[in-house]
């Protein structure tokens, strides 16, 4: 049974990660050039601030240096968390982004889109507000998780934090 560098890496890397209170999301190894690429995401319940990922970067490359999982040759290692609009694939994805903006590609059709942010995650699948179109009000929608293809996170620039709501309502 052979296993992939990206699956020896997760498995010399992620319980180095889980201890730093975080989960690794994905690793990556390109090519760049000449040199090598290995790209770490790493995210948590309440996201990764520059500390957290500047620790968890020093561990993996401490670890990566006394180990031969990178082979002989140079690379570079980057450690990131995920872009704002990242993809929801797992389940704590999901949970995460309650109150966000979501973009789901239905699986029902292959073109079928819809916007709608989500309001709350169960082991089954979501409760949604799908945005009003010109002045219509906001309508509840049920999505299962066998009914999405894929979904992303929408960039919000003028998303009102929960705060903002609370004090408007006060």
């Amino acid at each position: 049974m052979s296993t992939t560098q990206s699956e020896r890496l997760r498995s010399l890397l992620e319980p180095l990660v889980s201890s730093q209170g975080l989960d690794l999301e994905e690793i990556e190894v390109a090519s760049v050039g000449r040199k090598r690429v290995l790209r770490v995401v790493v995210d948590s319940d309440s996201g990764a601030d520059l500390d957290q990922v500047a620790d968890v970067s020093r561990a993996l490359s401490a670890k990566l240096d006394e180990t031969d999982a990178m082979g002989e040759g140079e690379y570079d290692l980057e450690v990131g968390t995920p872009g704002a609009e990242r993809p929801l694939t797992e389940h704590r994805h999901y949970l995460r982004a309650v109150d966000r903006l979501v973009k789901f590609q239905l699986a029902d059709g292959a073109d079928t889109e819809l916007v709608a942010r989500i309001l709350k995650v169960d082991d089954e699948g979501l409760d949604l507000e799908v945005p009003g179109v010109k002045g219509r009000k906001p309508t509840a929608r049920r999505l299962t998780f066998d009914d999405i293809a894929k979904a992303r996170v929408q960039v919000e620039f003028n998303r009102k934090n929960k705060n903002e709501e609370n004090a408007e309502e006060a």
